[in-house]
């Protein structure tokens, strides 16, 4: 089992990746970062196996495949004894909603809080979010504020999900841009965050930016 990412470990995809691994207890896999910057993403070995040229890849018996949810599936499929997937069906079918929203709207917060707010000490507060950037974070909110009225500590089951992680990242964008977020939220993003899994990740040793 091999992941590659990307050399500054900013790229949430990648984490995800990464943090399921981790939870279906796949301690032992290699991890090889790919530096974006210097295009190595596009250069032998890797660019032929990735097809598409693009970090995570994840390798296992010869298989290679890139994007985040297609590793994900692939992963679920295949090591299915440790599900990183809400068990029922419709909480399964809302989790790849909700991945697919993550993944292709949001946007402007996206851009205005990009993942480097996160997992880089910030030295000065970013600049307040734009109209357009605030209305995705206010719609983030109340999707999260909906998922979350049950009041437990996870979107489903009552366990933790891959999910999990996702809104809290999204969440932890505007946490740690300084913006207003809810309490319950950031009780549940922190809660989310010390996961070992995912500790592993945000303190990991980063190049300067």
């Amino acid at each position: 089992m091999h992941l590659y990412v990307d050399s500054r470990y900013t790229s949430p995809y990648a984490m995800f990746v990464y943090v399921t691994l981790r939870e279906k207890n796949k301690a032992y896999f290699d991890i090889t970062p790919i530096d974006l910057r210097k295009g190595e993403q596009n250069q032998g070995e890797f660019a032929k196996q990735s097809l598409t040229q693009r970090v995570p890849m994840y390798e296992e018996d010869g298989f290679a495949i890139t994007e985040s949810t297609a590793i994900l599936e692939y992963l679920e499929e295949k090591h299915d004894a440790r599900p990183a997937y809400p068990l029922n069906r419709e909480d399964r079918a809302r989790a790849r909603q909700l991945q697919g929203w993550f993944r292709t709207d949001l946007q402007a917060l996206r851009k205005e809080r990009p993942t480097t707010v996160i997992f880089y000490k910030q030295t000065e507060k970013p600049a307040p979010l734009s109209a357009e950037a605030q209305a995705d974070a206010d719609q983030l909110i109340a999707v999260a504020n909906t998922l979350l009225a049950h009041g437990g500590k996870f979107l489903f089951d009552e366990r933790w999900s891959i999910l999990d992680v996702e809104l809290a990242l999204m969440l932890q964008r505007l946490i740690k841009g300084g913006d207003p977020v809810p309490e319950n939220l950031v009780t549940y993003a922190n809660f989310q965050w010390q996961r070992p899994s995912v500790q592993w990740w945000a303190t990991q040793k980063r190049e300067p930016l």
